[in-house]
């Protein structure tokens, strides 16, 4: 891949798809590229479809793939609720109706990794194959959570590009990579009206009260039956390579990957590599 210089520079001649859909009564921001099997890419806390920008190119030559701002996050609509596991996750198989995907292939980072693992286990007939891209503090650590509601709601709060560049920042290894581009694009979410509300609607599963029901655990995860990886980094700052072990136990069959040199957003620091490792595993590699 070319050198990283701008999000249009690493789409420029990518034929995109780019509407507004209706996913059970939530306005839902959804861009596609390619054909062939579906691949739909969710993204975390906070987050929102282009953070999968850097990749679509070239996943896009082997697949129709999909990406899309979640409940509450980015462009899409932000209902006043608790955005817990269960409602995100009812929401991604939501999109997959509002496009006439029956089946699918799920590519998940941090939170988007548990909303994608938890359709995965509660939708199995909708799911093809799965990867957990950095999931996310699986072992429920308090000082991650605290962490990232303290960072999540000051970027909101005082929202400046101070603010928001340290809570990109807090994403990667390689913190040069963390453009001025990608900092206003945040900032500009970050500065909608109503997105200090919809930014606590987000965090709610970073409080035990709303996190406790969907923990990571065997109850649930030993239902999920896709073929499963584990896409992990020697850098992520929520849960070290020895917690992926533990993941790798609770889902049957699942396979695990670490892509060095990374922190929480592989997708984008080593964009080859992950590419690369996705085609693989999708294609039953």
């Amino acid at each position: 891949m070319e050198q990283h210089v701008s999000i249009w520079g690493d789409l420029a001649g990518v034929e995109l798809r780019q509407r507004t859909v209706d996913a059970a009564g939530i306005a839902t921001r959804v861009v596609e590229a390619g054909t062939g099997p579906a691949l739909v890419m969710v993204h975390g806390t906070g987050g929102h479809l282009e953070a999968y920008s850097r990749n679509i190119r070239d996943l896009a030559k082997e697949f129709r793939i999909v990406v899309y701002d979640m409940a509450g996050h980015g462009h899409s609509a932000k209902p006043d609720r608790p955005y817990t596991i269960d409602y995100l996750s009812d929401h991604l198989i939501a999109v997959l109706d509002a496009l006439d995907i029956e089946k699918a292939h799920l590519s998940g980072e941090s939170l988007g990794g548990w909303v994608a693992a938890w359709a995965a286990a509660h939708h199995p007939g909708r799911v093809d194959r799965l990867v957990l891209n950095t999931p996310g503090n699986i072992t429920n650590k308090p000082e991650v959570m605290a962490g990232l509601k303290e960072s999540s709601m000051k970027a909101v709060r005082e929202a400046s590009r101070q603010s928001v560049r340290t809570r990109v920042e807090w994403l990667f290894h390689d913190k040069s990579l963390v453009t001025d581009e990608l900092v206003d694009l945040r900032l500009r979410i970050y500065t909608q009206p109503g997105f200090e509300t919809a930014m606590r609607n987000i965090l709610a599963v970073q409080d035990w009260e709303h996190r406790r029901p969907y923990v990571w655990s065997s109850q649930w995860c030993s239902r999920i039956v896709a073929p499963t990886l584990l896409l992990w980094t020697d850098h992520d700052p929520t849960a070290s390579v020895e917690e992926a072990a533990l993941l790798k136990e609770l889902i049957p069959g699942s396979r695990l990957e670490v892509i060095e040199g990374a922190g929480h957003w592989p997708q984008w620091e080593k964009p080859d590599q992950f590419t690369e490792t996705h085609i693989r595993f999708l294609k039953g590699k």
